[in-house]
């Protein structure tokens, strides 16, 4: 009907939307880089218990220059009546960018009749991302099972690589060190390698990496643009590393792991990307969230001064 809009015309306003946000953010990052090496963003995982209007005010009160979001926060917000439209002014406004969102979820199901659904999940899932204005978004190759096969993988990420251009979103594949499937750096390389797609990258972790035993070294043999977001944060000596959670995550510097070394490692390769500082601790939950932001960060920066010594 006249007036009325065609899927076309929707898919392509969105992609539009989503390359002008681009440009905004490379912009963003330019200048971050600039002061200090790497742009510096805040997971909002780290002040979980916050609202999202408050891990956006802490962040940009805190010093950050962007600000990683997860999708149920974003889902949560339009079902609350609200505009993303206003939350992408929100956010730039305050002076961040959004580098990353997390995420896709079960977006790599085994049973053939299943990827309808999941891809339609995925559909929307970057519809919300490029409202908001975000780089990239993070697909996790769930659910979990050990048996995934990485060729397989493989062509399923690059179906939602496919999608993602529709919105002007980069779909980066992400290793979970806890997984049984997907929980290395070199499966998450080969998934991406075996795409044959310029565009591949992946989200990394440093707990990822300690967690699943790909260790620190691998890193040397990549490129930097492979990687479009770094989860930055540290591990106890305790429990074992076998044993380890997402809640045992420490503070940069609080830990073992070599933080300072894989820094060197990373601009060695011409990584420049975000650094987010993403916790999921629950004694930092129970603290003050901009009191936890500012720690994190000071931390963070002195983690890097330390590698330019």
């Amino acid at each position: 009907m006249p007036g009325e809009l065609t899927r076309r015309e929707v898919i392509l306003g969105a992609a539009a939307m989503g390359a002008t946000a681009l440009l905004r953010a490379e912009a963003q990052e330019q200048a971050a880089q600039a002061r200090h090496g790497w742009p510096l963003a805040l997971n909002t995982s780290t002040i979980r218990p916050a609202s999202l209007e408050e891990k956006l005010r802490v962040a940009a009160e805190a010093g950050y220059d962007a600000v990683e979001l997860w999708i149920n926060e974003l889902e949560n917000y339009t079902k609350s009546g609200k505009e993303l439209s206003d939350l992408r002014k929100r956010i730039a406004d305050l002076g961040l960018f959004v580098p990353n969102i997390i995420g896709l979820w079960n977006c790599m199901p085994a049973a053939d009749e299943e990827r309808p659904a999941a891809l339609e999940t995925a559909r929307q899932r970057l519809d919300i991302a490029a409202q908001v204005g975000a780089r990239c978004i993070a697909a996790i190759p769930t659910p979990d099972r050990p048996d995934m096969d990485l060729l397989w993988a493989g062509q399923r990420y690059r179906e939602l690589l496919a999608l993602g251009r529709e919105f002007g979103v980069r779909v980066a594949i992400e290793f979970v060190g806890f997984f049984e499937g997907i929980s290395r750096l070199g499966q998450a390389v080969a998934i991406g390698i075996e795409t044959n797609e310029r565009d591949a990258c992946m989200v990394a972790d440093t707990f990822h990496l300690f967690r699943g035993g790909s260790g620190f070294n691998g890193i040397r043999h990549l490129n930097g643009d492979f990687t479009a977001v770094f989860h930055w944060n540290d591990a106890p000596a305790a429990p074992p590393r076998d044993q380890q959670r997402d809640a045992d995550r420490v503070y940069p510097g609080d830990g073992v792991l070599p933080l300072t070394q894989l820094l060197r490692d990373l601009k060695a390769i011409g990584y420049r990307g975000p650094l987010s500082l993403e916790l999921f601790n629950r004694d930092y939950w129970q603290q003050e969230p901009l009191a936890v932001a500012r720690t994190g960060i000071a931390k963070m920066r002195r983690v890097i001064a330390e590698s330019e010594m």
